[in-house]
Parts: C-alpha cells; sequence; structure tokens
C-alpha cells in the first residue's frame, strides 16, 4: 500500500524514514527530541549560608578581643591600686594618691576648715583623701540637736560670706575661700536616719594649684 508525504504529498517509499523530496519525516515514525539534561543546583543558598558564617565567626572573634582587652585594661587596674583593711579603716593606694576611709577616724578643725559641732559624735562616712591636684577630707557628725540649731550654728561660723540653702528637711551651708578652698556643711534630720538624729556632714576641699 503506497504511502504519501503529509508536507508536500510525494510518494513514500516503505523503507525510507523520510521524504525524499522535502526531508519531512515519514507518517508513524517518531522524531527524535533533543534531551534536556537538568542544570546543577544553583548554589546561591549555599554560598549565602558561607557567608553569613564568615560573619558571625568575624563578630566572635572581634568580641572575644574586646573582651580581653577590657580584662587587661582591668588587671592593670588592680595592679596599680592596693586596699588595706583593719579594725574598719581602708587605705587604696593608687598612682595618684592615697584615698582613706574610716569610721572611727576624728578630724580636727583645721582638717576640716571648721569646728565640728559641739557634743556632736562621729558617724559613719569620714574620708580623706590626698592626691597631687589637691586633699579632701569630709567628716561625718550626729547630734540631737534640731537642724535649724546647726544650721544657725555653721551660718554663724563661716560667717557673711557663706550661702545657705535650705529645702525642709535638709540644708546646706557653703563658704569659698578664694579659689583654692572650699567647705560645704550639709545638715539633715529625718526620722529614717541616724535614730532621727541631725546628721551633719562636712567636706573641705583644697587644690594645692590655682
Amino acid at each position: 500500500m503506497a504511502s504519501f508525504c503529509a508536507n508536500c504529498g510525494a510518494a513514500l517509499s516503505p523503507d525510507n524514514h523520510a521524504c525524499a523530496a522535502c526531508g519531512a519525516p515519514a507518517a508513524g515514525v517518531p522524531v527524535a527530541t533533543p534531551v534536556l539534561t537538568a542544570a546543577p543546583a544553583a548554589t546561591s543558598g549555599g554560598s549565602a549560608l558561607k557567608i553569613v558564617l564568615i560573619i558571625v565567626a568575624i563578630v566572635v572573634g572581634l568580641g572575644i578581643l574586646g573582651m580581653g582587652a577590657v580584662g587587661f585594661a582591668v588587671w592593670r587596674v588592680s595592679r596599680a591600686i592596693h586596699v588595706n583593711g583593719h579594725n574598719g579603716q581602708m587605705t587604696m593606694q593608687t598612682p595618684g594618691g592615697t584615698i582613706t576611709a574610716d569610721s572611727s577616724q576624728s578630724f580636727t578643725a583645721s582638717e576640716l576648715g571648721t569646728d565640728v559641732y559641739p557634743g556632736a559624735l562621729s558617724a559613719r562616712g569620714g574620708m580623706r583623701m590626698n592626691l597631687p591636684t589637691g586633699s579632701m577630707v569630709t567628716g561625718v557628725f550626729v547630734t540631737s540637736d534640731s537642724k535649724e540649731q546647726v544650721v544657725d550654728y555653721y551660718k554663724s561660723k563661716l560667717g557673711s560670706g557663706a550661702s545657705t540653702y535650705d529645702s525642709g528637711d535638709s540644708a546646706m551651708v557653703t563658704l569659698g575661700r578664694g579659689e583654692q578652698e572650699s567647705i560645704i556643711v550639709t545638715i539633715s534630720a529625718r526620722a529614717s536616719q541616724e535614730d532621727g538624729k541631725t546628721r551633719i556632714a562636712i567636706v573641705h576641699t583644697k587644690a594645692s594649684k590655682p
């Protein structure tokens, strides 16, 4: 049985797989189709993960270096500061000077820059600081007298050049002696402190240079 080309109508030989006239494949002959191979999987995800891991490693490394630097600085400071304590006294030796705190130490009027309130007793918080730039002495005392009595006493002691600030349950009397010396007396009376007694804190500072 003769067969004809579906493309040009020419007669086809049974042995031919394509039309001799136009080259079109004969009917019933499978046409070869190109085989498509799958492309390699994209590696962008893997690359992104690697970049993230590298960044994390850098951040962690910098953090470790930073902690090491802080630790080294603290070690240097601890080597430079020496603290000695005995019978409630603490002395700190620093490269810049000495700081001494002692709840039981007493101060003279010369050290405080003014007299201690008559009958007042020493309390915790006293401190003496000696540095190359100057000195600071802090004396803390308590008395059974009223805040007003103590304020009047120090206003009289420090004279007309003193300034007074009163805020109700506390007051401050200050005096500057030139540019290198100052005295600050803080008086407070609160029921919650010092068993209801009046607390007096005197801070006397002196600068070694103008």
